[in-house]
């Protein structure tokens, strides 16, 4: 709370706690002045940037979680009795509540939604007892809002807002007839006659409760673990279900860091989180304690036995039984962005360590827009706002997949970089939001004239998302390709794009003979548009049929005239209907920019082959194929990414340096990861295997 955190305290904290890792600590240097003082900058840092519940917001959580526990346990006592139960145990049905996330490690901050366990007795079910009779009560109550179930999860749950408050909603049956209201939910006899969707949902709250109990200073853990939380917020890396790292995957990371270092204070163990991590030698797995093995049969992470855990490129274990990866969803691709950050982040700590820069400059926000010269766009639309959020909610569990398959597809030759965060045009009416990813190609890779044809990826994609099994009559989505300068200026921060820096002389020679092509193409397609225009004035046909990107391009805020005032037009007529028309049909007209060739794709009448839809008549899954080529250029030392006749220079990163210089006597220990209990559990994995999982830990001579 904040309250209890303290901006110009300086006094050391409290002793830690007996050492419960899984490796001796690296060092156990006390703090010193200088640390304690950038500790206390950190802290106030953090209570200006908001990031710290007030004592009145804290007391309305816990009035929303006691109406909560009241709803649901009316709920099973009216089970029991419709079950023909005796009225004795009627009396005695109960469930408990459980929060887990960032409420529960205690780094929540305002508005941040409630993660809850509700733990039922044995005869009600998650099926039709929570998914249908529960479901049916929370919608008679006028405090719930946008209730959604999402039964088919990996943890199956209930979302929705109470008194405003979002809300995730678990249920877990445990092998009980009656729930104590003292049920410890830590104990391993938990686990016993539930299936692995119970596990998952159990295992929340037993890995939050674990973590709490390995760290040794759980303040000097939670502040910690707040900064890099919204650290990673701002550089673009906090999403599980984007393939970046969620909040259970950075409090294990953050309570490793507190494991290595039990005597350092917030400002230290931030600089040590990403000097770690920096030189971590990935898919050496990150784990607080050894994995446990159980005789209750759940499968836990070993490579050794587990084929499918060997293809982990970055596996963060859960403590306690049974272990799993909390981080599957990381891609080849996300783990380099993340590593990118985290060399960026080691950066910048080391020059406040030396007192040349201020705690502002470690959250300075990525511009993602600024980052790529082409993109992957997924435009999402929805009859209302209702239908958006279900059919958003779906599209984006669905994009990780879409990454996965263009690193498939092209060896991994062109990365596909995910943004966790959608937009939509504040000046459009209809439901709608878009997904953006960075395109571009590995780097040291020297091949001349590379194709990169996505179209079949981008096919196999979209068929998956037709497979939504609560599709409904105007749920559309397409997927298109846009060049940086045709982003449109709604997603930039303030409304509008940063001043590029100053180009050399040979780059600006270069912009300028793009920009007349473009100006040349430009002209074309708006005197294609205003003759669309003129046409269907005089009623002919839909006037977005050859609005290419439709989705996006409704009317920028400070759009280019070929995009704003037309597209104004047409939306202002009938939104729905015809940004759905716009996505069938604004693909038609095949157009070819410089080296990439945009093709139109067969457009289904929607992504389940329905032949009706209220949005448009013809409501599809429209998708504008990708076809890119990548070639070298220039001295060996430098290479270049063509597309649509756009060259982006890619530097050449050199091999990973020693950042644990041996002069420094804060660092001391650091190379003896080489010799941890992890590494000799990745030595036997390899020996038994014969795979290769990566090079023991090893992070500095």
């Amino acid at each position: 709370m904040a309250g209890s955190v303290g901006t110009g305290r300086v006094a050391p904290r409290s002793s830690p706690k007996r050492y419960n890792g899984m490796d001796p600590p690296l060092s156990l240097t006390r703090p010193t002045m200088f640390d304690l003082q950038k500790t206390a900058e950190l802290e106030k840092f953090l209570v200006e940037a908001g990031l710290y519940e007030s004592e009145e917001q804290s007391a309305k959580r816990e009035e929303l979680l006691r109406e909560i526990d009241g709803i649901v346990k009316e709920w099973v006592k009216q089970l029991t009795s419709q079950k023909g139960y005796s009225e004795q145990m009627i009396e005695k049905a109960n469930v408990v509540l459980f929060t887990f996330g960032s409420y529960r490690l205690g780094v929540h901050g305002p508005g941040a939604d409630i993660d809850i366990l509700c733990v039922g007795p044995s005869y009600v079910n998650r099926e039709e007892d929570f998914f249908v009779t529960l479901h049916g009560i929370l919608t008679q109550l006028e405090e719930v809002t946008e209730l959604q179930p999402v039964p088919d999860a990996h943890v199956p749950l209930m979302k929705f807002k109470f008194h405003r408050m979002a809300i995730d909603l678990l249920y877990a049956s445990v092998s009980l007839a009656v729930i104590p209201p003292d049920f410890n939910i830590s104990e391993g006899s938990v686990l016993c006659g539930v299936d692995e969707s119970t596990v998952r949902s159990l295992n929340g709250c037993r890995v939050a409760d674990q973590i709490l109990r390995l760290v040794p200073n759980v303040e000097n853990f939670r502040t910690t673990l707040r900064c890099l939380k919204y650290w990673a917020e701002r550089r673009g890396v906090y999403s599980n279900v984007t393939g970046f790292l969620g909040g259970v995957n950075w409090a294990i990371l953050v309570a490793l860091i507190c494991q290595l270092y039990p005597n350092a204070v917030p400002s230290m163990l931030v600089s040590r989180f990403f000097r770690v991590f920096t030189q971590w030698q990935w898919p050496n797995p990150v784990m607080l304690c050894a994995i446990e093995n159980d005789d209750l049969g759940f499968s836990v992470w070993d490579p050794r036995k587990n084929p499918r855990d060997r293809s982990h490129v970055m596996p963060i274990i859960t403590p306690g039984y049974p272990c799993m990866n909390s981080s599957y969803n990381v891609s080849s691709s996300t783990l380099r962005v993340i590593k990118e950050q985290f060399k960026l982040g080691n950066k910048i700590c080391q020059e406040i360590d030396l007192n040349k820069a201020s705690w502002t400059a470690l959250f300075e926000p990525f511009i993602f827009f600024e980052a790529y010269t082409k993109y992957l766009v997924v435009d999402i639309v929805a009859d209302n706002d209702d239908d958006l959020r279900l059919w958003k909610g779906w599209v984006e569990s669905r994009l990780r997949q879409l990454t996965l398959k263009i690193e498939r597809d092209t060896n991994g030759m062109l990365q596909c970089h995910p943004y966790p965060c959608d937009y939509s045009n504040p000046t459009v009416q209809c439901a709608h939001c878009s997904f953006y990813m960075g395109l571009s190609r590995k780097e040291g890779m020297k091949i001349h004239g590379q194709n990169f044809d996505i179209r079949g990826t981008v096919d196999e994609f979209m068929h998956e998302i037709g497979m939504y099994t609560l599709w409904k009559s105007g749920m559309d989505l397409a997927v298109t390709h846009v060049r940086k300068k045709q982003i449109p200026y709604y997603v930039f921060e303030q409304g509008y794009k940063k001043p590029c820096p100053p180009m050399h002389a040979n780059q600006q020679e270069q912009s300028d003979r793009h920009d007349t092509e473009d100006d040349t193409l430009t002209a074309s397609m708006l005197g294609q548009l205003k003759r669309k225009r003129d046409f269907d004035e005089a009623g002919h046909s839909e006037s977005c049929k050859s609005v290419k990107r439709s989705s996006v391009c409704l009317g920028y805020e400070e759009s280019p005239p070929e995009y704003g005032s037309i597209v104004s037009k047409v939306v202002s007529e009938n939104t729905v209907k015809l940004v759905s028309s716009a996505l069938c049909n604004g693909v038609q007209n095949g157009l070819s920019h410089g080296n990439v060739n945009l093709e139109s794709a067969n457009c289904s009448s929607s992504p389940h082959g329905s032949e009706e839809s209220a949005a448009s008549g013809t409501s599809c899954a429209a998708v504008e194929t990708v076809h890119m080529v990548y070639e070298t250029v220039g001295p060996e030392s430098s290479m270049a990414c063509v597309i649509n006749g756009m060259v982006q220079t890619m530097a050449v990163h050199t091999p990973l340096k020693c950042v644990a210089e041996k002069d420094e006597p804060k660092f001391e220990g650091i190379g003896s990861l080489a010799n941890s209990n992890s590494a000799e559990f990745m030595e036997q994995t390899e020996m038994l295997t014969g795979n290769v999982l990566g090079e023991n830990m090893h992070l500095c001579e």
